[in-house]
């Protein structure tokens, strides 16, 4: 079932030639998002934050659609998130440290006056956040969590939040430098089952794929848990698809969300905040 599941995914990402996984022949896109060997000048950067499940997804049957990219780009196999609960690690894998948190507090609870990648581009960035009531909302409610929206931390942005932290409506806007997605508690598998996000993946990343930045070859996605299912070695899988990436590649060295915010900074040529500056960077294993 899961075979059959993951060549269903398979359809979406283009025309299907046969290719042998998990014990089973199934098929892989012969025209595929990734695996393109012309010249790419990546200026823009998304990353979807996914939540509380661990590396396990990766062969789950409830995740076809994330094994239909894995088999199709690249996946990180040894990427670990830098803390538990939730919170840290969206601060960690923005501004390069978990700026001594350890809980889940509102971001009235703590008020963050430190560098970001969001401050470093000066305004060239977006953060879409289904289900936010309304933009740059400081305050959980719903299905929306002010903790996995992590530039309303930062008190630097406070002056222009507003007009870059906004609700997820389509068609997305991927024109800025660095795009956060961050899907609402039920779609990010926080509440809900793996399934229910893999369906919005399926839903949302061919319009990434599909928009005029993947298609001139000026963008990356990355997909990715802020941490795991609780596990003490809180590894989680990490998908890097871009125009470059080697269809199926799957990289074994040791990667942190310190790894994720290096990769992203490099590549805007921005200033590597905190610990990115010695973390190992995905752009050469990627082909980036």
């Amino acid at each position: 079932m899961w075979v059959a599941g993951l060549a269903t995914a398979l359809l979406f990402l283009g025309t299907l030639s046969p290719v042998t996984i998990a014990g089973g022949t199934v098929s892989i896109p012969a025209s595929s998002p990734c695996g393109d060997e012309g010249q790419m000048h990546y200026n823009h950067v998304v990353w979807i934050l996914l939540e509380n499940v661990g590396y396990s997804v990766t062969d789950s049957p409830s995740a076809p659609y994330l094994g239909s990219l894995a088999a199709a780009c690249g996946l990180a196999t040894q990427d670990y998130a830098v803390s538990h609960p939730s919170l840290p690690n969206y601060v960690a894998l923005t501004s390069g440290s978990t700026q001594g948190i350890t809980d889940d507090g509102e971001p009235s609870a703590h008020r963050l006056s430190v560098p970001s990648i969001f401050s470093e581009l000066k305004g060239n960035w977006t953060s879409l956040v289904e289900s936010m009531p309304s933009r740059c909302d400081r305050v959980t409610s719903g299905e929306y969590a002010a903790r996995h929206n992590p530039a309303v931390y930062y008190q630097g942005l406070s002056a222009t939040c507003s007009r870059h932290d906004v609700a997820l409506t389509l068609p997305l806007d991927l024109t800025r430098a660095f795009t956060l997605v961050a899907p609402n508690v039920c779609n990010d598998m926080h509440s809900c089952p793996v399934a229910t996000g893999d369906r919005w993946l399926r839903r949302i990343v061919p319009l990434i794929l599909k928009s005029s930045q993947y298609q001139s070859r000026s963008l990356v996605l990355f997909i990715t848990f802020d941490e795991n299912d609780a596990q003490s070695s809180n590894r989680v899988p990490t998908w890097v698809i871009a125009p470059s990436v080697p269809r199926g590649v799957r990289v074994g060295v040791r990667y942190s969300h310190y790894s994720l915010l290096r990769t992203s900074e490099s590549l805007l040529h921005v200033p590597l905040l905190g610990n990115a500056r010695g973390a190992a960077s995905m752009v050469g294993p990627f082909n980036l």
